[in-house]
């Protein structure tokens, strides 16, 4: 399923199961769902089930949402406790779509006690008390942690007293839960929601195809010896300088970052994170935050941005090392790995809660980067990374760590047991009748007639309060080639990629994805009509003369070959802008 078909669904008010393999774009559509309905006038409840996946996209975790906190229980008495909470009671009494993302971290008895208070709060008997739900996440990549522990990284303020009864909450019947089925979506609550599943089919993040079919075949639980013939060819003792680490525990990477900030001569400069709002909302928001609540930097630190930049410049993720200090504000200057500088000024991570900001933190948007843990680097797309994978313990932590890089050629490993290729079994058998229910969406939606999806998501806008029309128009065939158009307006203009993707909301990516369309419809012509935007004229050199190289082999100008040809400086949306030129200029010479 394409993000424009899962948008349509999530339009029509549906319970969704938004998954897909990383780099899908499942944060993007999610991104693309909230603003379409902010701009209909409705502020969807955004939640995730860790700290750290919080702050990411600006919410806060389900269990601060719905005032479980800490609790891995209810009892009738908790139940009343929280019904009793005018917060609680203002935000999930207000609601009208609830957004859960990370739910693969999310377990079956956590989920079941949100669902519990949804419908409490709500007086509703229905599955979460009659809210649209989206969840939204990956069962193949980090699962649940122990219920325990599950609320308490939050940042929740009460302790569980030793005497609290241990009475279950699923969906509404007070009975012991199956302590095996750990998973949401074992949930009854999940059961009775009965999303329709959306299971992204695009890649945005690998297009190395031999490193895709890896990746697959891991999915699948389908690792052959090829495979690992194939991961053999990447192990390496140590990491090459400038590759960040990636470690299962936390132990290992503070001690290399640690280390490698030593060695570098002169006092570090320090930039301390700062906040604002009640103290415990605060503390959750340092605790999620990529960025550490105090930053010492030195010149030559290897460093990674840990927030997407609005004007495409980095994102989560984006690797490069300090090079100077900015004279005039002190803020640290970073040559990314791709040869460009940018001066990273301090960020914002809020918690909002049906539009309003109800806490905030500042800091430079960046972390050391010689190591980071498997578990920080859940989101995050990286050039490189050398990893040891010889600790791993759970399942899922060998995939999230190598799918965080883009190409094979970007991965190294020094160490590789087991559990780490390992997907859980429960999962595996889950992720058939997922994709084949999406099928069953696309195939269901795809027989709509537009005028019947236009009164479907007008319907919806209208039951829970928003002004149809208002927003952005629903999607069709001709809004894609108004969309085009405006990209190629502002192109015009000489607007910079970075301007245009500033302007319209979108990705740097997706800008040159409407100007390879554009140029395929003939609708624009980048040598004479936006030559502002071509590569620098050594690097395009370059990258010809790798094209030229794959071209005489092939005879197509294939990126993932020409890639590998090139250093890790060179990235593929560079690639795909230069194949324009290029392609445009070859036209030209015949």
């Amino acid at each position: 399923m394409t993000q424009f078909e899962a948008l349509t669904i999530l339009k029509t008010g549906a319970n969704v199961f938004l998954t897909g393999e990383p780099g899908s774009g499942k944060t993007h559509t999610v991104n693309e769902y909230v603003a379409y309905l902010n701009s209909c006038g409705v502020e969807p409840a955004i939640t995730a089930s860790t700290g750290i996946a919080s702050t990411h996209i600006g919410g806060m975790t389900i269990h601060s949402w719905c005032g479980i906190g800490i609790r891995s229980t209810l009892t009738p008495y908790d139940l009343d406790t929280i019904a009793g909470n005018r917060k609680v009671v203002s935000r999930v009494g207000s609601a009208h779509v609830l957004i859960i993302d990370e739910v693969s971290m999310l377990s079956a008895q956590t989920l079941a006690m949100a669902d519990a208070v949804c419908r409490e709060v709500r007086r509703s008997s229905a599955p979460f008390g009659g809210l649209q739900v989206v969840f939204v996440g990956d069962f193949f990549q980090l699962p649940p942690v122990s219920s325990a522990f599950e609320g308490r990284s939050q940042g929740s303020e009460k302790e569980v007293p030793d005497d609290l009864p241990s009475l279950d909450f699923d969906s509404g019947d007070r009975a012991v839960q199956d302590k095996s089925s750990i998973f949401a979506f074992s949930s009854s609550s999940w059961r009775k929601a009965d999303p329709l599943v959306c299971y992204l089919s695009e890649q945005h993040r690998q297009e190395d195809e031999t490193f895709l079919e890896f990746l697959t075949a891991v999915r699948k639980g389908e690792v052959a010896e090829r495979h690992k013939v194939l991961l053999r060819t990447r192990y390496k003792k140590t990491a090459e300088p400038g590759v960040t680490q990636l470690y299962s525990h936390n132990a290992n990477v503070d001690h290399i970052n640690t280390g490698e900030l030593a060695k570098l001569s002169g006092q570090p400069k320090v930039f301390v994170m700062t906040g604002s709002g009640p103290d415990p909302l605060v503390l959750a928001l340092k605790r999620g935050c990529l960025s550490p609540e105090v930053l010492s930097l030195k010149l030559g630190a290897r460093v990674m941005f840990t927030k997407n930049d609005p004007a495409g410049r980095f994102m989560n993720g984006t690797t490069g090392t300090i090079s100077e200090f900015n004279k005039e504000t002190g803020s640290p200057v970073v040559r990314i790995d791709s040869g460009r500088s940018i001066v990273a000024e301090p960020m914002e991570w809020n918690i909002q809660d049906g539009g309003k900001v109800l806490a905030q933190v500042e800091q430079i948007p960046l972390r050391l980067a010689w190591a980071i843990t498997v578990h920080k680097s859940q989101g995050m797309s990286l050039d490189s990374a050398h990893m040891d994978l010889g600790s791993a313990f759970e399942y899922g932590q060998g995939y999230v760590a190598i799918s965080r890089v883009r190409t094979l050629k970007g991965l190294s490993l020094s160490g590789l047991n087991a559990r780490a290729l390992e997907v859980h079994p429960k999962v595996f058998a889950e992720d058939k009748r997922f994709r084949a229910s999406s099928d069953s969406a696309r195939e269901k939606f795809r027989d709509l007639a537009g005028d019947e999806l236009v009164e479907l998501h007008t319907n919806f806008i209208r039951a829970i309060g928003g002004k149809p029309g208002v927003g952005k128009p629903v999607h069709t065939k001709k809004e894609k080639v108004d969309t085009l158009a405006v990209t190629k307006t502002l192109a015009l203009k000489k607007l910079s990629l970075q301007e245009i993707a500033k302007e319209r909301g979108i990705t740097v990516g997706t800008v040159i994805s409407h100007l390879e369309k554009l140029v395929e419809a003939k609708a624009l012509d980048p040598v004479k009509d936006v030559p502002h935007l071509s590569p620098d004229p050594d690097r395009l050199a370059e990258i010809k003369r790798a094209f030229n190289k794959v071209l005489a082999k092939t005879k197509e100008m294939k990126l993932t070959p020409t890639r590998e040809l090139l250093d890790n400086s060179f990235s593929f949306e560079e690639l795909r802008l230069a194949r324009l030129f290029l392609n445009e200029n070859k036209k030209e010479s015949r």
